[in-house]
């Protein structure tokens, strides 16, 4: 074991781990392209483009330069009374991709931050319509929100990573999962009804992932749902809150999930490949008439969040760049390539002993298996096909960067093929 890796396991926790943790963490020493340099010197591909963050790959150089333009400008100011131009900059890039009629941004320091000013924005907002009552929120089952209290009483109730705090967090209200893609018209109709039953006087907002939901299980659903929910929020007076923390920017071969559906939410949150991975950073984006509400005196008067690093400078200004590349488009003809590739790849793991389905949306593919995977077995399987991996529960999963080649992508496959067949994978 190296220095790194010594300390490392004496005294710094992972995610969702214990100290030290069960497996001995890989030691990066760079990245560039799709591709991680261990200290070691093996080079491995990045097949969770970092938690769907880089997106565009590591070190893009157009990220690069803004990054380096910006910190020998202004790295960081506080945003309270203060303003400068990247925050500015990229506000207006965040509208311009939104769309009518979310015309508010409030920036933030990650995806799991902006779901907890999404949902103090939803319930400042009935507050100032007069409805303090509704201080509850709906969404479905099998959905990941993020680590924090507010998002965690939204995220799945049982089978989510926070179930540990069952009777502490605020007691929300569970659909059922949403039907699989490719369900028929009248099962959606039924799920629809469903969830309208479950709206009562105490729902400030229904929250869902479109689309594709995370880390509650990478299920994938109709855009039809999604303009499903915006009509019962719509009926019923409530906010819809998107989280396209995940989906955003390309992910699912759309700019954004809601857009594609057809719909806009009231309230919009955006994160990780919004730097396309260099730093931190998050964005809620909300209505004139959500930001009306709050600055009523009987819902706060003032929006009750305020980060330190709100609005960094260094931040926005990379973001700015990373959404010059998403606007440039690249995504839209290699994402098409990159799941057409997935397809390929995967669909004969339907055929291995232990695989309970394989799914590809855009530049993402999961094969899930009968049984939660071996994740040691698994994840050193897959690198010694050359690719990282991070496979959790019954998932094994993959995310390439947009920038990813046809080769690239194969040599994934490979790895996902050998993850799902090592021993205690099955």
């Amino acid at each position: 074991m190296n220095d790194t890796v010594t300390f490392d396991q004496q005294h710094i926790w992972h995610p969702y781990s214990p100290t030290p943790a069960v497996m001995d963490p890989l030691p990066v020493a760079s990245t560039t392209g799709v591709h991680l340099t261990l200290e070691d010197g093996r080079t491995l591909i990045d097949g969770m483009s970092s938690w769907w963050a880089a997106c565009h790959g590591h070190g893009h150089p157009s990220l690069v330069a803004a990054a380096h333009r910006q910190i020998d400008t202004m790295s960081h100011i506080m945003f309270g009374g203060l303003t400068h131009r990247p925050a500015v900059d990229l506000a207006e890039r965040l509208l311009r991709i939104a769309g009518e009629p979310l015309n508010r941004v409030f920036f933030c320091d990650s995806g799991s931050v902006s779901v907890e000013v999404a949902i103090k924005m939803a319930l400042q907002y009935q507050r100032g319509k007069g409805h303090p009552e509704r201080n509850r929120l709906i969404t479905w089952r099998s959905g990941y929100h993020g680590d924090t209290f507010g998002p965690m009483s939204v995220c799945d109730p049982d089978g989510g990573m926070h179930s540990l705090w069952a009777g502490t967090l605020t007691e929300q209200i569970f659909a059922p999962a949403p039907p699989v893609r490719g369900t028929s018209v009248a099962q959606r109709h039924d799920y629809l009804r469903q969830v309208e039953e479950l709206i009562d006087e105490s729902v400030a907002a229904m929250i869902i992932e479109p689309v594709v939901q995370g880390a509650g299980g990478m299920r994938f659903h109709d855009h039809e749902l999604v303009t499903g929910v915006r009509e019962l929020c719509d009926r019923h007076g409530i906010l819809f809150i998107a989280d396209e923390i995940a989906t955003g920017f390309g992910r699912t071969g759309d700019l954004l999930a809601t857009r594609a559906a057809g719909v806009h939410a009231d309230i919009l949150c955006l994160g990780k490949a919004l730097t396309g991975g260099f730093m931190s950073l998050a964005a809620v984006l909300a209505t004139d008439e959500v930001a009306s509400m709050i600055q009523k005196p009987e819902g706060g008067g003032a929006l009750m969040h305020g980060p330190t690093f709100m609005a960094n400078p260094l931040a926005c200004a990379v973001a700015t760049a990373a959404l010059d590349l998403v606007e440039e488009g690249y995504w839209r003809e290699t994402v098409p390539r990159i799941e057409r590739e997935l397809v390929r790849g995967l669909e004969p793991l339907r055929d291995l002993p232990g695989v309970a389905d394989v799914r590809v949306l855009g530049a993402i593919g999961v094969v899930e298996m009968v049984h939660p995977v071996d994740m040691r077995a698994a994840t050193e399987a897959a690198v010694a096909a050359g690719v990282w991996l991070r496979p959790f529960g019954r998932l094994i999963y993959t995310m390439p960067p947009f920038t990813a080649t046809t080769e690239d992508v194969a040599e994934i496959c490979t790895a996902v093929t050998a993850a799902a067949g090592a021993r205690g994978a099955e």
